[in-house]
């Protein structure tokens, strides 16, 4: 059985309590090694096998999985954060259905998520935002035309950006010509549950400012939107005393 596992955010503690038996039976562990914290290797049992897939492609991947299959032991496919956000899994689990090798997903906490943590911060105000958009910026990995920061910023939702540390001047113009205002609210959240997490909070048009001046070039996210600054907000209707749920009646 191979399990593809979300390592979580950064903290060990953060995987989930599925994901860590997991890795404590595990035979084979593949972890992403260029974002998966080390710290989870300690969960791996005595005479685990380990191979850090930073330093593999997906052929070398595939062909660990499909030995230790046929010696039949158990695989680790550990991912950041959870696997189904630009954690390429699709892939392989296309080859493992060709061969009929039988896999199941374990989900992990995002480092969205940990970056909401981070900053303490709700992702969905109401009258504010009721909407988070995760994407990128085009790199050497392209971004289909229709999902352009530009057009994505004409909605004024809560935004967060993954893997584009290194691109935050293009970030900050695109956003700004999409709709929002420079001085929107916006963050950096750099190794969110690490040990050396660092949050800065800024503006639009200060995010490449923002990063020079605290060395951050790669191993962050960007949060963009009034979420960040949550000054003006509408109180929840579920926890008003004047709202009747399906539990509680209005006391008002």
């Amino acid at each position: 059985m191979i399990h593809f596992v979300g390592a979580g955010s950064g903290a060990p503690d953060l995987i989930t309590v599925r994901g860590k038996k997991y890795l404590e039976e595990a035979d084979i562990i593949i972890y992403a090694g260029s974002l998966v914290n080390p710290q989870l290797l300690e969960y791996a049992k005595p005479g685990a096998e380990i191979y850090n897939s930073a330093k593999m492609t997906l052929e070398e991947v595939l062909e660990v999985m499909i030995t230790a299959e046929q010696n039949q032991k158990m695989t680790v496919r550990l991912h950041t954060g959870d696997p189904s956000l630009y954690g390429a899994i699709r892939e392989q689990m296309d080859v493992l259905d060709e061969k009929q090798i039988a896999y199941d997903y374990c989900p992990g906490v995002s480092s969205f998520c940990g970056a909401a943590s981070a900053l303490n911060l709700e992702y969905t105000l109401p009258d504010v935002s009721q909407s988070v958009i995760i994407t990128r910026m085009a790199g050497r990995t392209p971004v289909p035309a229709k999902e352009s920061i530009e057009s994505f910023a004409a909605h004024q939702a809560t935004m967060v950006v993954f893997l584009s540390t290194g691109m935050l001047e293009e970030l900050s113009r695109r956003l700004i010509e999409g709709g929002y205002q420079p001085d929107t609210p916006a963050a950096i959240v750099y190794k969110a549950t690490w040990e050396d997490e660092k949050t800065f909070v800024c503006t639009v048009d200060t995010l490449a400012k923002t990063a020079a001046e605290h060395n951050i070039t790669k191993t962050a996210l960007m949060i963009i939107g009034d979420v960040v600054a949550h000054t003006r907000y509408d109180r929840s209707k579920l926890y008003d005393p004047g709202f009747t749920t399906e539990f509680r009646e209005a006391s008002e």
